[in-house]
């Protein structure tokens, strides 16, 4: 499975920052092997309530799941990261 290329890991990014995690979880779910979707797809989790599934997604990404859990750091985390290695 490829990569998600920038541009739409950005996408699922802005979707979750509005809160739209359904539509998140769509675009995540294209790339089950790079780290940056891996953080997001647990971010999804969290926000679908299965906490069991987001540890999961977070071993993936090679994160430790933070407690307690606080979706807006995350989020700016994630966002910070994804900005740094894909500059525009």
């Amino acid at each position: 499975m490829d990569h998600l290329k920038p541009a739409r890991l950005k996408k699922a990014l802005a979707l979750l920052q509005a809160g739209d995690w359904q539509q998140a979880h769509a675009i995540v779910q294209e790339d089950e092997d790079s780290p940056f979707a891996a953080w997001a797809h647990g971010i999804v989790h969290v926000l679908e309530g299965d906490q069991q599934n987001a540890r999961y997604w977070y071993r993936r990404a090679k994160r430790t799941f933070p407690e307690p859990f606080s979706t807006e750091k995350e989020l700016q985390a994630l966002a910070a990261a994804v900005r740094k290695a894909s500059p525009e």
